[in-house]
C-alpha cells in the first residue's frame, strides 16, 4: 500500500495576500508544514500540488528547494486535482491539508496513518483540534467516485462530497486531551490570524517543529494571546450549495452507489 500526503497550495488569497510564504521564524509558512508533515511515519510521497498559473510558479521553487514533489493541475477544482496527482505518484491512499496550516497536529496525522494501514475506510477525519491541526486521509478510490459523481466544479470547500456514511466507510478519530481545543483557530485567513500564528511561534521554544501540547501550555499561561484572533470567521460551504449537494446525494443514491461499486471493483 502507497500512502502519500498532498499538500493543496495556491498563492491567490486577497484577504491575506500571500499567506503561505510570510515569514514565521525564519521559514515560510508553507514551510513549516513540510516540516511537520516529514515528522509523520509510513509516508512514502509528499506532493504540493498546485495549479500551473504564472503566481505559483513561485511554490514549485519552494517545493524544490524542500526536497519534495510538486504537482500542478487545476486552479479551481481542487478535488480534481488531488486525484490526478495521487494517480500520478500511484498513490493508494494519501492524507491532506491545505498550505495555510502551519500546525497540523503530528500526533493526530500518525493516528491518521495508522489507521489507513487497515484498508478499511474511504475517508478517516479527526474532530475537536483546533481549526487548521487538522489532517484528513482519502482512499483515491474513494476520491475517484466522487469525482466521477459530483456536479460542482469549485470544490475549494468539499468535505459534503465525501463526508457521506450512506456511501463510504468513515472513520472518525476524536481529540482528546489538551489538544481537544475546537473553539481556537490555528489558520490563516487574516491578518489577526497570522499575527496569532507568528506570536506562538515566536514565543513558545522548540528546534525543528513545535509542539502542540506546549502551544496549549503557552495559550493557557496567556490567555489574551488566544482572543488576537477570536473574532475571525471561518469560511462555510454556502448553504444552497450544501443543499444542492444533499439533494443530488438523495435523488441519487443508487446510481452512486453503482458507480462506486464498479470503480471499487477495479
Amino acid at each position: 500500500m502507497k500512502i502519500g500526503f498532498l499538500i493543496t497550495a495556491r498563492l491567490k488569497s486577497t484577504r491575506l495576500p500571500l499567506k503561505i510564504i510570510k515569514d514565521l521564524k525564519g521559514r515560510t509558512v508553507i514551510e513549516r508544514i513540510i516540516d511537520r508533515i516529514k515528522e509523520i511515519k509510513g509516508i512514502s510521497k509528499i506532493v504540493l500540488c498546485t495549479s500551473g498559473n504564472a503566481q505559483d510558479k513561485l511554490l514549485i521553487e519552494i517545493a524544490k528547494r524542500n526536497g519534495i514533489n510538486y504537482f500542478t493541475g487545476f486552479a479551481d477544482d481542487v478535488l480534481q486535482r488531488l486525484l490526478d496527482a495521487a494517480k500520478l505518484f500511484k498513490l493508494d491512499y494519501f492524507l491532506g491539508i491545505t498550505a495555510d496550516n502551519p500546525l497540523i497536529s503530528i500526533y493526530h496525522s500518525n493516528l491518521i496513518a495508522n489507521e489507513v494501514k487497515k484498508n478499511k475506510y474511504d475517508f478517516i477525519k479527526i474532530e475537536g483540534l483546533p481549526v487548521g491541526c487538522a489532517t484528513y486521509a482519502m482512499r483515491l478510490k474513494a476520491l475517484e467516485t466522487v469525482c466521477k459523481i459530483k456536479t460542482v466544479i469549485d470544490t475549494e470547500i468539499w468535505g459534503a462530497l465525501i463526508d457521506r456514511p450512506e456511501i463510504f466507510n468513515i472513520k472518525r478519530i476524536k481529540a482528546r486531551g489538551k489538544l481537544n481545543r475546537p473553539e481556537l483557530r490555528f489558520t490563516l485567513d487574516y491578518k489577526q490570524d497570522f499575527e496569532f500564528i507568528n506570536n506562538i511561534y515566536s514565543h513558545v521554544p522548540f528546534r525543528r517543529v513545535i509542539n502542540l501540547a506546549k502551544v496549549m501550555d503557552y495559550l493557557d499561561r496567556n490567555p489574551h494571546v488566544a482572543k488576537i484572533n477570536q473574532n475571525c470567521i471561518q469560511l462555510q460551504l454556502d448553504r444552497r450549495i450544501k443543499e444542492k449537494i444533499d439533494k443530488h446525494y438523495r435523488d441519487n443514491l443508487e446510481r452512486i452507489k453503482e458507480i462506486k461499486h464498479k470503480i471499487y471493483a477495479n
